[in-house]
């Protein structure tokens, strides 16, 4: 395809309808390479994300060969190249050619199949003013290098990709935000009226049992004020899970003080420094919530032994009692016990949750988050 400026501007156009249309980050990602391909004389191209530590993550790519696409584009997740260290240092401030590309030359030499003619490829940092998520690469079969004029055009593409990705990140971070006022609102709305509420029921049925002087009167005024209590403790637990106080004080501080307010007692145990993403420290905080509900309600116990450790790439949260445990069917979805909630939770930000528990020696639940 011989590229000309009037061509040029035509891509340029479509991709940008492209852009400002999708809100779905990966199908955006997606379209835009693939238009970029269709429309010049890249052949193939693929997308990392690049986290603050440096490392990187394989979020999109379009028409890449067998050797580099074998065994869930391995050679392309794992290693370390030339294109992403200078992106780390901050040498790499435009689209360059990449002279040699260690990840190429692991998946010809492994022979994992064919390489498709791909020998070099050319990069360029994707960003929206001095905010950088990463790199966009592309490559055709036999060429070595790209031609001013085909730079500039990925350059373009770049630019306009970085900003559509700082468009769908403000969105994301506004619609988060939403969220929380509207949690924030419900919990306000619930403590003061329906938790009142049940707070002056309980009082005038315990001044009922005090007023009557009849056995089976005391005895129902009793009972409508144990289960008023135990809505009003239901209520409460709602309320710190649609506004979870303490977790500005931090993760542990949070999960102790929700402890606490179960009537639970914690034993707390660190390993690492813990210093996480805001993401992974609610997901890890309403885990604990629903595992600590399942513990107040089933295990017959009051006290909770945490273990947490923090590597450089993942956290372990392991919650612990020595209750009654349960048999699970892993073919059953068991609602009381909230396991598809915590497992859910998880999966969401790339974890695992895993179990043991016997009967009459307690339960283990061991919860990864990478981040």
């Amino acid at each position: 395809m011989v590229l000309d400026e009037h061509s040029n501007v035509i891509l340029l156009k479509e991709i940008a309808e492209l852009l400002n249309e999708e809100t779905d980050m990966d199908r955006m990602l997606e379209g835009a390479i693939w238009k970029l391909l269709n429309g010049s004389n890249f052949e193939t191209a693929w997308i990392f994300f690049i986290d603050e530590k440096g490392k990187h993550k394989l979020v999109a790519q379009a028409n890449l060969p067998d050797a580099l696409k074998a065994n869930g584009c391995r050679h392309l997740q794992k290693g370390g190249c030339w294109c992403v260290k200078r992106y780390h240092d901050g040498d790499l401030k435009k689209a360059s050619n990449i002279i040699a590309c260690q990840r190429i030359e692991n998946a010809r030499t492994t022979k994992t199949g064919d390489s498709g003619g791909i020998t070099h490829h050319a990069t360029v940092p994707l960003q929206s003013g001095t905010e950088k998520f990463g790199l966009l690469n592309i490559a055709a079969p036999e060429r070595t290098g790209f031609s001013a004029d085909e730079l500039a055009l990925l350059e373009s593409v770049a630019f306009q990709i970085g900003s559509a990705i700082k468009r769908i990140v403000l969105t994301k971070q506004e619609q988060e935000l939403a969220l929380v006022k509207e949690r924030n609102r419900l919990a306000r709305d619930l403590h003061d009226s329906v938790n009142q509420l049940l707070f002056s029921v309980t009082l005038t049925a315990r001044g009922g049992s005090e007023m009557s002087a009849e056995p089976e009167v005391q005895e129902t005024f009793r009972d409508i004020q144990h289960l008023t209590q135990e809505a009003l403790n239901e209520m409460r637990a709602l309320i710190w899970q649609l506004r979870p106080k303490g977790l500005e004080s931090g993760l542990l501080e949070a999960i102790k003080g929700y402890a606490e307010m179960l009537g639970l007692t914690t034993e707390v145990k660190v390993t690492g420094v813990i210093q996480l993403p805001s993401r992974a420290e609610e997901t890890l905080f309403r885990i604990a919530q629903e595992a600590l509900n399942n513990i107040r309600k089933h295990a017959g116990v009051n006290k909770v032994e945490l273990f947490m450790s923090v590597t450089s790439s993942d956290v372990l949260l392991v919650i612990k009692d020595e209750g009654r445990g349960f048999l699970l069917d892993e073919r059953l979805y068991i609602p009381s016990i909230g396991i598809q909630s915590m497992r859910e939770r998880a999966q969401a930000e790339g974890g695992t949750v895993d179990w043991s528990s016997e009967i009459g020696k307690g339960t283990e639940i061991l919860v990864r988050i990478p981040y």
